[in-house]
């Protein structure tokens, strides 16, 4: 497995509830990196982190109203840092782009509300689309809420019914092995339906 070299967070951004500072407060506990918590003009915050290998970064939170925000563009060597800040991002549902850096490509994540939504893979001269969510629930929603099934197996039943009905009164061999044949195409339509 490739060595990661380091990682960025490029246009990254947090949004918190002021209701939420403390909760995040709380998920910076780590026991090999500190932090420090400095308040500054108009409730305004920046949290310093900084690990056992001395590496730092600031977490500038602006106040807006009821909301700080939060918008990081910084680069971190240092996997424990990296980890907190990533997972940090993830929690509190942060959007941005975040560049893992290894020694022959880099790998872009693209996040929106905590999820990886995109990853792509840069190498020398190429590029690769490596994962792409997409929502599925509108489409499991709409086959859920579809009775197009239910309607085909009904007429299929209907037709078995009055197929079932001519074949009682036929009484032609080449008209009963007609029938036979419909019969039997039905009960394969509806296995498959069905199942």
């Amino acid at each position: 497995m490739a060595q990661r070299l380091a990682t960025e967070f490029v246009k990254a951004r947090l949004l918190l509830p002021e209701s939420q500072m403390s909760n995040f407060i709380r998920h910076l506990q780590d026991p090999r990196v500190q932090y420090r918590v400095r308040v500054l003009d108009g409730g305004s915050r920046e949290i310093l982190l900084e690990d056992e290998s001395g590496e730092e970064v600031s977490l500038p939170f602006d106040r807006h109203r009821n909301l700080f925000v939060c918008e990081l563009s910084f680069r971190l060597v240092n996997p424990r840092l990296t980890h907190l800040i990533r997972r940090l991002f993830v929690a509190f549902k942060g959007d941005g782009m975040i560049r893992r850096i290894y020694p022959d490509f880099v790998m872009i994540d693209f996040y929106a509300d905590g999820l990886v939504r995109r990853i792509i893979e840069l190498t020398g001269s190429a590029s690769r689309l490596v994962f792409e969510h997409r929502d599925h629930l509108p489409e499991l929603e709409y086959l859920f809420a579809s009775t197009d099934i239910e309607q085909e197996i009904e007429r299929i039943r209907a037709r078995a019914d009055r197929l079932l009905d001519k074949r009682r009164i036929a009484t032609d061999v080449a008209e009963i092995d007609w029938i036979d044949g419909e019969l039997r195409e039905a009960a394969r339509r509806l296995f498959q339906l069905e199942a």
